[in-house]
């Protein structure tokens, strides 16, 4: 949950940068850990936006910078990418970009942009890439955090998570959804495993910072077991439908008509 003067502030703030960049925000979501649903008490708000400029900025054979960047103030973390950036990122399924779309905490949103993204999934997701990008970013954190003897408890959902959306993709053959609620219900049956997870997951919620902490045995070794089994995972490529760029190009110039 976002607090009502926090979401205020992020909007008077995205309305600001509109006015100075000259600009339309047309999709402004949450995205980090209280958009996945395991947010401590003292998290950032992690607000990203999509924005267009008005057509003239486009009549250019210049590149120009297509991000709007703020430093983070009183716990806001305020960017956005330019539509035509965003959309050329989307058609390479970038995990980024499709976890925005996907963020059930919405600031605002013009013309159901988000919903449009949506539709478009099918044509444009490489479950491929998304399953390589999560396997990474699982091991990644692994490597980095939980290999000692004592470890910062917090960063078990950050390899958590990505190993469960792995899992739903193989399982569904569609993008994983961002809150982590939701990519649980892949571990039917394992119940101590579940229970040391929805345990663990309470005290981040109300502790502001867990710390380091002795391993939790029945986490780590869905982990490590998990990790051993991706090593060997090569998906069948699918490849994007032929039509894709045709229609990111349709709703490009539908934005920037709009």
């Amino acid at each position: 949950m976002i607090p009502d003067a926090a979401r205020t502030e992020v909007l008077r703030r995205i309305r600001a940068a509109e006015s100075e960049h000259r600009v339309r925000v047309l999709l402004a979501v949450e995205s980090g850990s209280r958009a996945w649903g395991f947010e401590s008490p003292d998290s950032d708000f992690d607000a990203r936006f999509i924005y267009v400029h008005e057509r003239d900025w486009y009549l250019s054979i210049d590149d120009k910078r297509d991000v709007i960047e703020y430093p983070i103030v009183d716990d806001i973390d305020l960017n956005g990418w330019e539509l035509r950036k965003a959309l050329r990122l989307f058609r390479s399924s970038n995990p980024v970009f499709v976890e925005w779309i996907q963020s059930p905490i919405v600031y605002l949103e013009h013309e159901s942009f988000a919903a449009k993204c949506r539709d478009l999934l099918p044509a444009v997701y490489s479950c491929l890439r998304g399953i390589h990008h999560y396997r990474s970013m699982a091991k990644g954190n692994y490597k980095g955090y939980l290999r000692e003897a004592l470890v910062p408890r917090k960063k078990y959902f950050y390899v958590l998570r990505p190993l469960l959306a792995v899992r739903w993709i193989e399982t569904h053959g569609t993008p994983a959804p961002i809150e982590f609620h939701k990519l649980l219900p892949l571990l039917d049956g394992q119940h101590e495993l579940v229970a040391d997870i929805q345990r663990l997951l309470e005290q981040k919620r109300a502790t502001p910072e867990l710390g380091l902490a002795p391993q939790i045995a029945s986490i780590h070794a869905f982990i490590e077991a998990e990790l051993q089994r991706l090593e060997g995972l090569e998906p069948e490529p699918m490849q994007p439908s032929i039509d894709a760029t045709g229609r990111l190009n349709e709703l490009f110039a539908h934005y920037l008509r709009a």
